[in-house]
């Protein structure tokens, strides 16, 4: 099942917010909510599982944005791409020591809301990332995370939860992520994929194929028989029955 990317926007000039809330939209991202205020986010972050917060360093009240990016960094995983209209040197610096996804300066087209929340999917899973040119170059990499994989499908990031995935399938220098509804085509190997996905879940039975354990139905002499409506038969590799019989076991 494709699950859209949730994003959480905090701003305290509410039109602003509508607007970058109905560019998402056309996006296809997800938007929690509009939060004008530093301590009403870290609540409704800690309530809802998010992927990205929009976070304008000026906000209004209690907390500022740079405040607010601090405490969340202390509660809960999430990634951080500020909004700002204007930032001193000061206040830049500030920022940049809570490590943030990315910077937007206002005002801003809705192509470079898209590069950044790409970049900052790019991102995630990784601790550092020397420069937006490397970060750039991976954009067509899946990232996978302990309990999802974020890729680019039909110009946009799209989240995928690993225990959706049924199986994925080797073509030459791509693969095919197959999940109940949807077929996605990445420009990645089964092989670099096998090696970032967790293996207590995956198992390659074949050269070809790469499977989710707890998604088969049936093991049959030579084949395996993923649980979908239509029966998906896979191949199974000379010599992996035994193995695969103890996977399944283990689970």
């Amino acid at each position: 099942m494709e699950n859209k990317i949730k994003i959480l926007i905090v701003e305290d000039e509410m039109i602003i917010g509508a607007k970058i809330s109905m560019q998402l939209s056309e996006l296809g991202y997800e938007v929690t909510g509009i939060i004008p205020r530093g301590e009403e986010a870290i609540l409704h972050i800690l309530e809802n599982k998010l992927d990205i917060v929009l976070l304008d360093i000026h906000l209004k009240g209690k907390m500022d944005g740079i405040e607010t990016a601090t405490q969340l960094q202390n509660q809960a995983e999430v990634s951080i791409i500020y909004l700002t209209a204007n930032a001193d040197e000061a206040t830049f610096n500030r920022a940049k020591l809570t490590k943030p996804a990315g910077f937007i300066a206002k005002p801003f087209k809705q192509l470079d809301l898209q590069r950044a929340i790409e970049l900052a999917v790019s991102r995630m899973g990784v601790k550092e990332m020397n420069a937006n040119d490397e970060a750039m170059d991976n954009l067509e990499q899946p990232t996978i995370l302990s309990d999802r994989i974020f890729i680019r499908h039909k110009e946009k990031m799209v989240k995928i939860m690993l225990a959706d995935i049924l199986f994925i399938e080797a073509d030459r220098n791509y693969s095919h992520i197959f999940t109940k509804d949807k077929e996605y085509v990445l420009a990645i190997t089964l092989k670099s994929i096998e090696e970032k996905l967790p293996m207590q879940s995956f198992m390659r039975v074949h050269r070809s194929y790469l499977i989710n354990l707890i998604h088969i139905d049936e093991v049959i002499e030579g084949y395996i028989v993923i649980n979908v409506i239509n029966k998906k038969s896979i191949p199974l590799g000379a010599g992996m029955r035994e193995q695969l019989l103890k996977r399944i076991q283990s689970l």
